[in-house]
């Protein structure tokens, strides 16, 4: 069932979030759409990443270390058990937050479409 698989995607997001950071969102609305796993994330930043993102300056270090982090932690390391659930490869993920409404957005694409445990009509 697709909630279910969503599900487990998500908690596969919080978890690794969590581990990354030493917290994870506290709401996660993720949709599937063809190859695409497309995550919006709110409540993301730790007690000390408010205080730092208070300034400018502090905004643009929690962004870099919120999307650069994220980025290169997937290229190397995609969470155990994501590619068997979605059925296909990890190829890319694209992420980005806005700092002062403390809401980030990935995109995640993987090399086929997104196993939905339904049968699709090919050449559709």
């Amino acid at each position: 069932m697709m909630s279910k698989k969503i599900h487990e995607f998500n908690d596969m997001i919080r978890k690794l979030r969590k581990e990354l950071f030493g917290k994870g969102p506290e709401r996660i609305r993720t949709v599937f759409v063809d190859n695409m796993a497309v995550s919006t994330l709110y409540g993301n930043l730790t007690a000390s990443e408010q205080f730092i993102a208070s300034t400018s300056e502090g905004r643009e270090m929690v962004h870099a270390a919120r999307t650069t982090l994220i980025q290169k932690h997937y290229s190397n390391h995609v969470p155990e058990g994501m590619e068997q659930l979605i059925g296909a490869k990890l190829e890319h993920l694209f992420t980005d937050i806005k700092i002062q409404e403390d809401i980030a957005v990935s995109v995640f694409i993987f090399d086929g479409n997104i196993e939905d445990g339904t049968e699709s009509a090919s050449g559709a």
